[in-house]
């Protein structure tokens, strides 16, 4: 008996690993593996706005543009969309003006865009239809429901052209106030018509019976929105007040997706809500992928969209994209994978352990696995470790377009305004607080030392000699160094604080550091700040409380020094640089600029860059800004953090885009390679089993021997 249990548990050993924790034979097909840790709450696309859910519907709807995979600085191409919109300038009597008109002439935009014909959406049971064009699920048969719990319980589906009516009617879902959308506020500043819509739609919808989501589907169509109109089949116009020229990035924005009436419609429909049943739990889109299941407690699944219009590699990239491999599909129909499955995974060692047995393609690198994948080199590069470089693992690493800086309030008495006194007390700090270290302390070395707001990748950035900040640091020996706390001290003594005194106590000056950062995690931090103005002989006070308190204090301009931080929206200079121009000071307007700087000469030229095209002259004046943040130094500048993250050799086409979303289409799997990788990297180890049997039959049997012994001498 035992000996059959040992043979049976042995002989589990097949074809599969045993602890593979896909189907067999999945391994080899084109699948990419894949985990999440955060539950995605809204799919539909005038509501979303986190990266957990944009990773997701990003490959599933298709706005007019997209970024180009392989080009930096970042750059726009036609993604639904035929071309590039059409961007015409007019006058305040309707004169058309040249496309270098000044700002101040301009009193609206247009964006006319023609999208490509042929496009068809997913298959959907919103589009599915009988022999006569009847409708099959509008309106919902009673007693269907019983037999519904998911969309995939709809037996019949079907599909439509991509029109441009659907677009017209996403914008309007933008300014219709029950979809709670984020940036309907942004929009209502910058599309005509757009508030006067909201107002008009508002209205409408109030007068229809019922309360929150049980009210019935408002047709939006109906419904003028001024500034957005429907050429004809395939083209529609944007009107933009003034000269706004970063509006085009954001049709590159899952925002301004299509969304087909007849899916609203559809998911409208009494009792399907009840079911989750809705465009935040299922999508409907043009794009090369679909969702096929939703359950966010164990998984999500995407899969090829059978009605995609086709969309090829693309070809033009660097010599060292081509060396790279990022350049051999070129050319080929796209996507490459058939489906992604993406695992729950909460806890960050179960998730890094089935990378390293193969299961996941891709992986972040956590505080607990760091030094288990990362090295640094002795010239502070970073670079894998010997055990992960005998796996063929790649490490890919990226400059996030964000900055973390530490501000000023610029109308404090102290550490604000404009006077000698207070710039230079606020350059001698910007010399002492060494970011250097902090990134090597607190980041693992993943971040760059920040010279102005501009991350790498975004126009205007200067990298190398070019970009270093005279005010902090130096350029020696083909690198840039902090300047010595030498001169800081010299600058603080200028200032009228030798030794970091102040003159009108005779004591350490004291100085306020603002923080919502309260916990056991921040301590450290807190302590090294501390230090950092210690080095001047400032005495710096830790004023820690809630976040809402915080809040409270930036918008009240109670608070003195401070640290925030800012992802960019789209890879335009005036993206950063707004949150330094006087008019967005968040006392006086509650605007992004923390820090309430004013200078005149600054938000001169701030009006003037955002509206000129990228080139030598806009690099001009980014350069004059640049140096008058430098000089004013409203801000430490801090770092821009550095994204590092891992991919197995079978995971092609892995170049790091921190502006797209939709580059799932890019990627492809090399599924032998991985089946070979998974059976080296997980044969079990058997000798604990073979020596566990062993030691339990020698166990047994002189067990069994007593116990038949002492049967016999009973019945003798």
């Amino acid at each position: 008996m035992i000996l059959a249990g040992a043979i049976a548990l042995l002989g589990g050993c097949g074809d599969q690993n045993w602890n593979n924790p896909y189907r067999a034979g999945q391994a080899s097909e084109p699948i990419y593996y894949s985990s999440f840790s955060e539950r995605p709450k809204h799919f539909d696309p005038a509501r979303s706005y986190s990266a957990n859910e944009w990773a997701f519907i990003s490959q599933i709807y298709e706005p007019p543009l997209q970024y180009h995979f392989l080009q930096r600085p970042y750059s726009l191409v036609p993604l639904a969309a035929a071309d590039m919109p059409e961007v015409t300038y007019f006058d305040k009597d309707g004169n058309r003006l040249p496309d270098d008109a000044p700002a101040e002439e301009v009193a609206y935009t247009d964006y006319v865009v023609t999208i490509q014909r042929g496009i068809q959406y997913q298959p959907h049971p919103a589009f599915a239809t009988d022999d006569s064009g009847k409708l099959h699920y509008w309106p919902l048969a009673p007693g269907l429901l019983d037999e519904i719990n998911t969309l995939g319980d709809f037996e019949h589906v079907g599909t439509r052209e991509l029109v441009a009516d659907d677009y017209v009617y996403q914008i309007k879902r933008l300014a219709f106030t029950p979809n709670h959308s984020p940036i309907a506020g942004l929009m209502a500043e910058h599309i005509r018509g757009f508030a006067q819509f909201m107002k008009a739609a508002k209205q409408a919808n109030d007068a229809l019976d019922g309360e929150g989501d049980k009210k019935p589907w408002l047709d939006l169509r109906h419904i003028e929105l001024s500034g957005v109109e429907v050429l004809d089949r395939y083209r529609y116009r944007i009107r933009i007040e003034n000269k706004y020229p970063q509006f085009i990035y954001w049709l590159a924005m899952n925002f301004f997706a299509p969304m087909p009436w007849e899916a609203e419609r559809f998911y409208k429909q009494p009792g399907l809500d009840e079911k989750n049943i809705n465009l935040h739990w299922y999508p409907v889109g043009t794009g090369p992928f679909m969702l096929a299941e939703n359950n966010p407690n164990l998984r999500m699944v995407l899969v090829r969209n059978p009605n995609f219009h086709g969309e090829r590699y693309p070809s033009d990239g660097t010599d060292e994209d081509r060396n790279e491999g990022l350049l051999d599909d070129a050319g080929k129909p796209m996507p490459f994978i058939e489906r992604a499955v993406y695992s729950l995974e909460k806890e960050a060692i179960p998730r890094w352990n089935k990378f390293l047995q193969g299961y996941y393609d891709v992986s972040g690198i956590g505080s607990d696995s760091f030094d288990q994948a990362i090295q640094f080199t002795s010239g502070g590069d970073a670079a894998l470790t010997d055990s992960m470089k005998a796996m063929g693992i790649k490490l890919d690493t990226a400059v996030e377009t964000s900055v973390f800086y530490t501000g000023f309030n610029m109308l404090d008495p102290i550490v604000g305004g404009d006077s000698e006194r207070a710039r230079l007390l606020r350059q001698a700090i910007a010399i002492a607080v060494d970011f250097e270290e902090y990134i090597s302390i607190f980041a693992n070395g993943r971040g760059e030392v920040a010279q102005s707001p501009l991350p790498p990748g975004i126009f205007g950035n200067r990298e190398g000699e070019a970009g270093v900040n005279p005010v902090t640091h130096v350029w020696k020996d083909g690198q840039m160094r902090r300047r010595p706390i030498d001169d800081a001290r010299q600058l603080l003594a200028k200032a009228g604080y030798p030794d970091g005194r102040d003159p009108k106590t005779g004591g350490p000056l004291v100085l306020n550091y603002d923080t919502p950062a309260a916990g056991p995690d921040s301590k450290s931090v807190l302590q090294w700040y501390r230090k950092q103005f210690d080095k001047l002989g400032i005495q710096l006070v830790i004023r820690a409380t809630d976040y809402n308190r915080f809040q409270d204090k930036m918008l009240k301009g109670t608070a003195q020094i401070y640290s925030w931080g800012w992802n960019a929206d789209y890879p335009d200079p005036e993206n950063f640089f707004f949150l330094l121009y006087g008019p967005n000071a968040k006392v006086e307007t509650k605007g992004e600029n923390a820090s309430n700087f004013t200078n005149a000469e600054f938000d001169r030229l701030f009006v003037k860059m955002k509206d000129l095209p990228n080139g030598p002259e806009r690099q001009q004046v980014v350069d004059e800004m640049v140096s008058i943040l430098r000089v004013e130094s409203p801000w430490l500048f801090g770092h821009f953090p550095k994204g590092f993250s891992l991919h197995h050799a079978w995971y092609k086409n892995a170049k790091p885009h921190l502006m797209a979303n939709n580059t799932l289409k890019y990627k492809r799997i090399d599924g032998e390679q991985r089946v070979a990788a998974q059976a080296e990297w997980n044969t079990p180890v058997l000798w604990p089993v073979v020596l566990f049997v062993i030691v339990l039959i020698v166990s047994v049997v002189p067990a069994v021997r007593g116990f038949r012994q002492r049967e016999r001498s009973k019945a003798l």
